[in-house]
């Protein structure tokens, strides 16, 4: 899959998806562009799946016919995130287009 990592997620996060294509917002010059113009921008650009630590993002932005399918990571640290790779890597192996996913972490 085409994975984009919005600003928040952490980049050391690409190697636990290996087996997926990942580029972060900041390598596509996207760094700037708010939540609905990224979501556009992503689709456009063929990605399939978002990565985001937005918690928000459902309250802000129409998510209902969108192609591209959001994961939502509970946090921007890494330390707490790097707890967790099998979880996250089997969540983003499950997603379908569409999907809306919010991940948590018990400890």
């Amino acid at each position: 899959m085409k994975i984009l990592f919005d600003q928040g997620t952490p980049a050391p996060l690409r190697r636990a998806l290996k087996d997926h294509l990942v580029i972060t917002a900041f390598e596509q010059s996207w760094s700037n562009l708010q939540n609905g113009d990224l979501i556009q921008a992503a689709e456009a650009a063929g990605f399939q799946v978002l990565i985001t630590t937005d918690q928000n993002l459902k309250y802000q932005q129409n998510l209902a016919g969108r192609k591209l399918a959001i994961l939502v990571l509970p946090s921007t640290s890494w330390p707490k995130i790097q707890n967790h790779l099998s979880a996250i890597s089997t969540a983003v192996n499950l997603l379908k287009p569409g999907d809306y996913q919010e991940l948590t972490f018990s400890h």
